[in-house]
């Protein structure tokens, strides 16, 4: 066959002037077979090599935006759920600041009362103290008042008062006297 188509291109060269855009038979021939080798080399090997690596890149770029998109969609879950969190963590925050100053203010409430109860205290006391130390002082007082008008009234009677129940009772009704007209005069 390649022997007849060098025969064919030998004489084809001896023909009348041809059209340079459109190539001799022969060559024509022999280009048209050239192709069709190639073309069915790139159509059985080349091609679906081809075709295979296009399929490669086509499932990686899918699976890669298939992917992104679950990420963006884990991305979002996350998102949500920290959103979710941070809402609760304040609420809690919240309560936990409301709790605090109600315990404050009750433990306020309580200091109050116990200092109430404690100033009520000290001061129940020391009118206590201040009741027994006006009796002590009267008591003394009256000893004292007694003895020293025993000895005056001694002196202005000129005998000596030394009955001990007689100079009590005296001196009793004297001071019982004095505070009456202290009162009164209030």
């Amino acid at each position: 066959m390649i022997a007849t188509l060098v025969q064919l291109a030998a004489e084809g060269g001896h023909a009348e002037e041809q059209n340079p855009l459109i190539p001799p038979g022969p060559e024509l021939l022999v280009g048209t077979i050239a192709f069709a080798i190639v073309f069915f080399f790139f159509w059985k090997k080349l091609l679906p090599n081809i075709n295979k690596v296009l399929e490669e890149r086509r499932e990686k770029i899918e699976g890669g935006i298939e992917n992104a998109e679950a990420m963006q969609a884990e991305a979002q879950s996350v998102l949500e759920q920290y959103k979710a969190q941070l809402a609760e963590a304040r609420h809690e925050a919240a309560r936990l600041r409301q709790e605090a100053q109600e315990q404050g203010a009750q433990l306020i409430a309580e200091m109050r009362a116990e200092g109430q109860r404690q100033r009520e205290e000290i001061v129940a006391a020391g009118h206590a103290q201040i009741e027994a130390d006006r009796k002590a002082a009267s008591s003394a007082l009256r000893q004292d008042v007694g003895a020293l008008a025993t000895t005056l009234a001694g002196k202005l009677v000129g005998e000596s008062l030394d009955d001990h129940a007689r100079q009590s009772r005296v001196i009793d009704r004297f001071l019982d006297e004095l505070e009456e007209k202290a009162e009164a005069t209030r």
